[in-house]
């Protein structure tokens, strides 16, 4: 029965990753398939991260409208055991609290006061990355006292899982922000029908279509359907992996440079409903992450200053930062003590609350309304001018 149910879920989650859903339906059917393979205690806790950052951008629960902040400020300002982002940056992807307290969950300063308070015992948190490696989120999973403790099988599912669920989050994000765009580089999104003509499509698509190399949109007729080429593939490809391929999300991507000379991405998506079959294409830019534009324009940091902030946000050390962007420590430690200095801070846990709190926690708390009111949720910082 283990065995069935865990084979099904994994089925299940790979088809719904390469749906057009947004993010709070997708956790959802997420949950319902997890449950019957990794039994756990009330619903799976799931969280949307910044890859740029690894900080957290929305929280999803079932029974849990609003996260606590003192949760947040437990994760961020306090040291302790089983980190989202620590375990996201780790080899595995996935760990217990158990094991990562050597099987006193007790050591950890937020168990009794996240977890045992809300009749829980164990706690496994897991990384989404992708498959190539970006981290959009994190899952964590609870069990109430007298039940086994997760174990290897259980760990080695949901690392399984963590691409599909990965690449159904990037998705639905980038389907928000189509949907309901927050500024001029905002992604667009084209709905194609079985026949290929065009169903609908977001205000400011025409921009991205018409830097493509064959996007000669201008003069497009939109009844006959002339699409750039890149379009049609994704569509294609997207189509046809929802008919079954293992990993949906990862096949129904294309990358190419623009008139303009810049990258721009599309991703394909399946929609079915109503026994048609239609295609969603999300077209966007290759920006930067929006972390870097925010961190200058709020505290004047240097390119290099950025470069070293963005990977303390992420957790690496000293040493990793020095080997990522071919510096010595010493130059490092120069760069951060000018960092604590613009941004009003004496340690890198400081450093990493104060970016948190300061332009993450709107976001959360924005994507918190959003669910509330059905609306699509959105992803990385919250910005003054959003």
């Amino acid at each position: 029965m283990g065995v069935h149910a865990k084979a099904m879920a994994k089925e299940r989650i790979a088809e719904l990753a390469g749906r057009a859903l947004d993010l709070a339906t997708f956790w959802r059917e997420c949950s319902a398939a997890i449950a019957p393979a990794v039994p756990h205690y009330l619903g799976p806790c799931w969280f949307t991260l910044d890859p740029a950052s690894l900080l957290v951008t929305s929280h999803f629960q079932e029974g849990m409208e609003e996260i606590p902040r003192e949760w947040l400020a437990q994760e961020y300002y306090s040291d302790d055991y089983n980190k989202m982002a620590d375990v996201a940056r780790s080899e595995r992807g996935v760990a217990t609290l158990h094991e990562a307290t050597g099987g006193d969950p007790n050591r950890s300063p937020r168990y009794q006061q996240a977890i045992v308070a809300y009749g829980g015992e164990q706690e496994m948190i897991a990384g989404l990355r992708t498959c190539s490696g970006e981290v959009w989120g994190a899952l964590g999973l609870y069990r109430e006292k007298g039940r086994p403790l997760f174990d290897a099988d259980d760990l080695d599912f949901v690392r399984a899982l963590a691409p599909s669920l990965a690449e159904g989050a990037r998705r639905a994000l980038l389907l928000g922000e189509a949907t309901q765009p927050e500024g001029p580089e905002a992604p667009g999104l084209i709905v194609l029908g079985a026949d290929w003509r065009v169903e609908s499509m977001t205000p400011g698509v025409e921009r991205w279509l018409a830097e493509l190399p064959d996007g000669d949109w201008d003069d497009a007729d939109w009844d006959q359907g002339r699409l750039p080429s890149v379009v049609q593939a994704v569509a294609g490809q997207a189509l046809r992996t929802a008919a079954g391929a293992d990993s949906p999300g990862e096949i129904a991507f294309a990358r190419v440079l623009s008139r303009a000379g810049r990258w721009i991405v599309l991703h394909g998506a399946a929609l079915v409903s109503d026994g048609s079959r239609r295609a969603a294409v999300i077209v966007e830019p290759a920006h930067p992450a929006r972390i870097i534009p925010l961190l200058m324009a709020a505290y004047q940091l240097t390119d290099r200053e950025q470069a070293v902030t963005r990977l303390v946000l992420q957790g690496s050390s000293t040493a990793e930062i020095a080997a990522r962007l071919f510096i010595s420590t010493h130059t490092v430690q120069q760069h951060l003590k000018k960092v604590f200095e613009k941004t009003g801070v004496r340690s890198r846990r400081e450093l990493v609350g104060k970016v948190f709190f300061a332009h993450y926690e709107p976001r959360v708390r924005d994507n918190e309304q959003r669910v509330a009111q059905d609306l699509p949720l959105r992803g990385g910082p919250l910005t003054t001018d959003a």
